[in-house]
């Protein structure tokens, strides 16, 4: 559910119509929406509710300060996966005690950054890594909190691209390997051994790769337990999917992933800790774009937007789906036509769409592309010099500009030409 719905015929983010938005705003640009993003939150929160936990909400999905102080004002951790996600989080006001640190290639400018910051935990995800955190944790007099990262070797019956809890993958370690380095964790100095992580994808929408995950990290915990070490945290990562296409069967609830993890962990006494990005921010947010031009090729109609792949890669990218829609509702009854949906950006790849049906539509006309509050601006870029585009925020019948496009002096700003040129 989003509070993105039409009333009298008009696309409105929350109570706010979004033409209104476009004419202050200028298009394309994204708008989410405070409702959703509190109303997903808490379902997580529901889900667990009764059993020790916290939800981190992966900033990675989306990292504008004023959606993560919305939801840090909630009471939600962060799960962060590089220095500046760290500082993000930090700036939103959200305290070191509630970040989590995870990522394959935490460099020492980071790990002593996080230390000297404060940090709730590291997501260790190699040896080298934990030597490393023990090194800069035994200079700073401090000991670091940390959960070994392992791979349970689960499909995750996900894109092959954010798939992360296989063996070819780049994450993780290898669970058979985990007690040895647990043993050598609880050895070194400036190192505090705090429980298990496992992170196994993103986009799942089948629980039962997450429940042979999480049997495996309680099989692992039992064992870890019986070797000495004190485990108090289980990290079950995130990747719980969203419907992207609204025709398609919708995905498991956070409920029925909360009932998989009480089923699978719920005895073990560990407080739970999760990181949904996706499901909390995912339908959160709506990319608006006009209509360029209305091109006519050989058997086939392209609808040029002002959004590209530079906007919104995930099309390109993944193959990904989003719904497109006008912001003007049609009437009843009014025939639809196949289009190429394009952006203008010079590659092919800069397609959205193939084949999709919408009514007829012309120049000026505004589209909504759906379920684009998560990967879409943090992912973007100016290629082309083409500027970043808006962020928005509604709250009820309010809006405001949370990051502002660019001028194009800003832009040409940021080089610099050689005196030697």
């Amino acid at each position: 559910m989003d509070h993105f719905l039409f009333r009298d015929g008009v696309l409105h983010a929350e109570d706010v119509p979004v033409p209104e938005i476009a004419a202050q705003v200028g298009t394309p640009f994204y708008v989410y929406s405070t409702a959703t993003l509190t109303r997903h939150f808490r379902l997580f929160q529901e889900a667990l509710d009764g059993l020790d936990h916290m939800v981190c909400f992966a900033v990675k999905s989306n990292g504008n300060l004023a959606v993560l102080r919305t939801l840090g004002n909630l009471g939600a951790g962060m799960d962060v996966v590089s220095g500046g996600e760290y500082l993000r989080a930090k700036a939103a006001g959200v305290p070191g005690e509630r970040i989590v640190f995870s990522g394959v290639g935490k460099t020492a400018a980071e790990i002593r950054l996080a230390l000297e910051g404060g940090i709730r935990q590291f997501n260790v995800e190699s040896e080298p890594e934990l030597r490393v955190i023990s090194a800069i944790a035994s200079e700073l007099g401090l000991e670091a909190p940390v959960a070994l990262r392992v791979n349970p070797d689960v499909d995750a019956r996900t894109h092959e691209k954010i798939a992360t809890g296989k063996s070819e993958n780049k994450f993780g370690i290898p669970i058979a390997r985990a007690r040895a380095v647990y043993a050598e964790a609880a050895a070194l100095p400036g190192i505090r051994v705090a429980g298990v992580d496992v992170h196994i994808g993103s986009q799942l929408t089948d629980l039962a790769p997450f429940e042979a995950a999480f049997l495996k990290v309680r099989e692992l915990t039992q064992a870890l337990r019986e070797d000495g070490h004190t485990i108090t945290r289980l990290d079950l990562g995130g990747g719980l999917g969203i419907p992207y296409a609204r025709s398609n069967e919708a995905p498991p609830l956070p409920i029925e992933y909360g009932q998989v993890i009480r089923r699978t962990l719920g005895d073990m006494g560990c407080e739970i800790e999760i990181e949904p990005g996706r499901l909390i921010s995912g339908n959160a947010g709506i990319l608006v774009s006009s209509v360029i031009y209305l091109k006519e090729g050989e058997g086939r109609d392209f609808l040029i937007l002002d959004a590209a792949m530079n906007d919104l890669v995930r099309p390109s990218m993944y193959g990904a789906h989003h719904d497109i829609v006008p912001v003007i509702e049609p009437a009843p009854g009014v025939d639809q036509r196949p289009y190429d949906i394009v952006g203008p950006v010079c590659e092919t790849g800069d397609t959205f769409a193939r084949a999709r049906d919408l009514p007829p539509l012309a120049a000026g006309d505004l589209v909504a592309f759906r379920s684009a509050g998560a990967y879409g601006a943090v992912m973007a870029s100016e290629y082309n010099t083409r500027p970043l585009i808006p962020e928005v925020l509604v709250n009820g019948d309010q809006f405001a500009v949370i990051r502002a496009r660019p001028s194009f002096d800003e832009i040409l700003g940021r080089d610099t030409i050689p005196e030697w040129l």
